[in-house]
């Protein structure tokens, strides 16, 4: 099946033609709150995988097979659109929980979908419902113009949390999710009109410092000067670590796994549409840490970080309670690019701090290892071509400075090359109120997909 076999126009009243049928599907999913983070909503979590599986089950096709799938924590859902031992297979993996979405800034009801004009406003719209429905749909329009491939869709209910049983749920199936290639659709252009796909995303290594100097609250006028601070001492080990002005890790040896930028990829990122003003708006924040392009980006896709997240410990109320706490908590985390591992890089920052604070304990959450993509070869320009067609413009391969957790395992347990396809936007806002998700993109990227599926049944053959 070529690529020319496909009309852009046949496409583009397909997804007209189904454009409730989007609507519905997204307005099923996002107005199940599927925060995975909170045990509260545990039973919405399952409720939305259920939904899912509806969804899915529903699908206008002759030939679907759908199952959901235990995990020991959260279930994912599975489905293949036909089954032909003839045709190769390529697996579309989305994520079904979202993040919370406390606050007051919201100014919809964050899951009860919300359509102004061509918005589709809610929590998940873009992270990652919206998407998932989108690739749901070119699958289905390239099924009617007969592209000779099985696609099959893998959508997990854990990514929020670190996909903690996503790995061992992937090994007790794998003959069930088997797969000649993976499409990941998770991922953020740098701008609107200008579509790019990560060759690489950086990994994720989560902990926390604890201190405790005594076993209750002390009187700093009785006390004060003589005993421990933990608040104070942990201020100290964080400073030791890294500095605050400029983000540079002070930890020897912190930066030795990291590669340079080739010229290519200098000019890949620099040919992304990125703006820094442009990014500033996108994230309302009025000053960075650095101005020129090339070095923000540098920042952001190709170096790791340590960042703090919260301090725990001593009064937090009105005023000034003139108390000296007795445990202190600072919670941090470092993301990782390829080369570098979670365990060598916790146990640097272990040893860093144990030979200077040795009363401080580390401790470690799980984590996600980095991962390195592909910018080059047939399936990286498969992408390119299913971008050109859906949006009408080239693709760039840039990287993309957060962490999914199933990538690395997909690639690992399935032994199948990973594709990233992304359809959301900056503005769309990920994890921010007011997130949505828009019909030029989902049309584009109904387009897009079914490209791309014309473009991997000739290309996965050979």
């Amino acid at each position: 099946m070529s690529l020319l076999s496909l009309s852009r126009g046949d496409l583009a009243t397909f997804a007209a033609q189904h454009r409730s049928d989007f609507e519905r599907w997204l307005g099923d999913l996002v107005n199940i709150p599927s925060v995975s983070v909170d045990p509260a909503h545990a039973v919405d979590v399952r409720r939305c995988a259920d939904s899912a599986l509806a969804i899915l089950s529903g699908a206008p096709v002759t030939a679907v097979q759908t199952q959901l799938i235990e995990t020991g924590g959260y279930p994912m859902v599975h489905a293949r659109l036909s089954a032909n031992p003839d045709w190769p297979t390529v697996t579309i993996y989305n994520h079904l929980d979202v993040q919370p979405a406390d606050g007051d800034d919201w100014r919809t009801d964050p899951f009860q979908l919300t359509q102004h004009g061509a918005r589709y406003i809610g929590r998940g719209a873009t992270d990652d419902k919206g998407p998932a429905v989108t690739a749901l749909l070119g699958a289905l329009s390239a099924r009617s113009a007969g592209v000779p491939l099985n696609v099959a869709f893998l959508w997990e209910t854990e990514e929020e949390i670190g996909s903690e049983h996503f790995a061992s749920t992937l090994q007790a199936h794998t003959e069930l999710v088997r797969t000649d290639a993976v499409v990941v659709s998770d991922t953020i252009w740098i701008t609107r009109g200008k579509p790019s796909s990560p060759a690489g995303l950086r990994g994720l290594l989560p902990f926390r410092l604890t201190l405790r100097t005594a076993t209750n609250d002390l009187h700093s006028g009785i006390t004060g000067g003589v005993v421990r601070n933990p608040l104070a001492e942990l201020m100290q080990v964080v400073s030791a670590c890294v500095d605050g002005t400029t983000g540079r890790v002070l930890i020897p040896g912190f930066y030795d796994e990291v590669e340079p930028l080739t010229l290519q990829e200098e000019d890949a990122f620099l040919s992304s549409g990125f703006s820094v003003e442009a990014f500033k708006r996108d994230h309302h924040v009025d000053s960075l840490r650095e101005t020129d392009a090339l070095e923000v980006l540098r920042r952001l896709w190709a170096l790791p970080t340590f960042e703090v997240h919260g301090v725990v410990g001593g009064y937090t109320g009105p005023g000034v309670k003139t108390a000296i706490p007795p445990a202190a908590e600072v919670k941090l985390s470092s993301r990782l690019v390829p080369n570098m591992t979670c365990q060598k890089t916790l146990d640097r920052i272990a040893t860093f701090i144990g030979e200077r604070f040795p009363d401080v304990q580390v401790h470690a959450e799980p984590g996600l290892e980095p991962y390195r993509g592909q910018a080059s070869g047939p399936l990286a320009d498969a992408v390119r071509s299913a971008y050109r067609f859906g949006f009408g413009v080239d693709a760039v391969f840039t990287r993309e400075g957060g962490s999914i957790g199933a990538v690395p395992s997909m690639e690992q347990i399935l032994q199948s090359p990973v594709l990233f396809l992304g359809l959301s936007l900056p503005e769309h806002g990920y994890h921010a109120p007011n997130e949505f998700f828009d019909w030029e993109q989902a049309e584009g990227g109904i387009a897009a997909f079914a490209a791309l599926f014309a473009e991997l049944a000739t290309t996965l053959r050979h």
